[in-house]
């Protein structure tokens, strides 16, 4: 199990800021579907930005505006100080993630970090801590001589290419090295299956800290990509015919320091070998997945993906097999795990997370059956094998019917957040290449 860091407090960030010629923080914080906003101070606002928080004009802001919220206040979070390594090292950049609260300081509803960070508390006092670790798929692709991105991937290489048909091996080593210099630990990094595909795998942590360690991922894939003449595309299906981008969702649970995902067999041949808990979890997240699926796939293009060989279709689970929707790797010790495979990088991963890991505690209360596992490839199965699986919505609409008569995700993300993220799911709207 991974050791606690160090937490950093309010004193320390302050310290750091006053010793390290910091001139401005960055205030990060995410809109409803996942789009991460910010607002700067100077670094002699910070000290008020603890005490008070920054107000800002939630009206303006995607999503908030549906939630009767007016001003809505930035609470900066101590522990995710990081310095920006791409902006000068004289008269340096931080940034602090943020929670939304509300004039009185109470949590505002629309805020996902704070609802993921409410959900791990809820494990939490069932005993449990969940590791979690991200897959993240992108592209590259050129871009014109205004800047902009074009439809032209940076190149024609395939699964773990090497240079010269490789052309982003540089691109990928800069930003390991970022993200290494911003406190994350990169593990494996390759070009995926289509054209101009990229993934990079960093170390798992915990919940909260996995999905700020996804923002931070994020962002830097697109400045470095930028500042190369490029355009980084998370979009799930942003080349017709080529592989999707998925965003796969690795988690562990441990209780007393035991991982309960462990098994005594490798590789898992049967539901019997994992411990009751991690069985009642991974059911629990199969009986929840159609109607949280609109949180994990957001996009109209998000359904083009699925039922590819690395992308599920029918809500069911399997050891090895990467075309289900939870798959049990051949893996041991800190590594064992289950993996969620549906969700794509255009996803708010904050709500994601929440929703994956309240469903998860939910079969554990409920001590959830899991239904027996598959043993076949869901991809190539014949109509007899998949008799009686349940499929994954097959499209945005599909799926946003289901979510908006969630009695479960109204429980997690309240009623009105859903209301808010369901108008804008269905307004007719898709984001422009170019925006994720």
């Amino acid at each position: 199990m991974q050791k606690d860091k160090m937490k950093y407090t309010r004193k320390h960030v302050l310290q750091y800021t006053a010793e390290n010629d910091v001139k401005f923080i960055k205030l990060f914080f995410t809109d409803i579907l996942g789009f991460v906003k910010s607002v700067s101070i100077m670094s002699n606002e910070l000290e008020h930005a603890f005490e008070s928080g920054i107000s800002f004009n939630a009206a303006s802001v995607r999503g908030f505006a549906g939630m009767n919220a007016a001003d809505l206040y930035l609470s900066p979070d101590s522990d995710t100080l990081a310095v920006l390594p791409w902006r000068p090292q004289q008269g340096r950049v931080v940034r602090l993630f943020c929670n939304v609260v509300n004039p009185d300081r109470t949590p505002f509803a629309g805020d996902s970090r704070r609802i993921l960070a409410r959900v791990a508390e809820e494990a939490t006092a069932l005993g449990l801590s969940c590791n979690t670790g991200t897959e993240c798929g992108f592209y590259l692709f050129e871009t014109d001589e205004k800047g902009l991105p074009t439809r032209t991937p940076q190149d024609t290489a395939s699964y773990c290419d090497l240079a010269p048909r490789d052309k982003a091996e540089n691109i990928r080593r800069e930003i390991c090295l970022t993200l290494k210099q911003m406190g994350l630990e990169p593990e494996t990094s390759r070009h995926e299956s289509g054209p101009g595909q990229q993934e990079i795998v960093f170390r798992h942590s915990d919940i909260l800290a996995a999905a700020d360690n996804l923002t931070t991922f994020k962002i830097a894939v697109q400045t470095v990509a930028a500042r190369n003449g490029l355009f980084a595309s998370f979009l799930p299906k942003p080349v017709e015919g080529a592989s999707g981008s998925g965003l796969h969702i690795n988690l562990s649970l441990y209780r007393d320091g035991k991982n309960l995902f462990a098994s005594e067999g490798i590789p898992l041949e049967s539901s019997e070998q994992l411990l009751p808990e991690a069985q009642w979890f991974i059911a629990g997240i199969l009986r929840r997945s159609r109607e949280i699926t609109a949180f994990l796939n957001p996009l109209r293009s998000s359904y083009a993906r699925f039922g590819a060989p690395d992308a599920p279709r029918y809500v069911s689970w399997a050891p090895v097999f990467r075309s289900h929707l939870v798959r049990i790797p051949a893996a041991s010790g800190e590594y064992a795990r289950m993996e969620l495979r549906s969700p794509d990088p255009a996803c708010n991963h904050y709500a994601a997370l929440a929703l994956v890991l309240a469903a998860g505690i939910e079969g554990i209360r409920d001590r959830q059956a899991l239904q027996p596992p598959s043993a076949f490839d869901a991809c190539r199965a014949s109509p007899a094998e998949t008799a009686g699986l349940e499929k994954l919505p097959e499209s945005l609409a599909e799926a946003a019917a289901l979510a908006e008569t969630s009695e479960f995700a109204a429980r997690v993300l309240s009623g009105e957040t859903i209301r808010a993220y369901i108008r804008l799911l269905t307004d007719g709207s898709e984001p422009e290449f170019g925006e994720i």
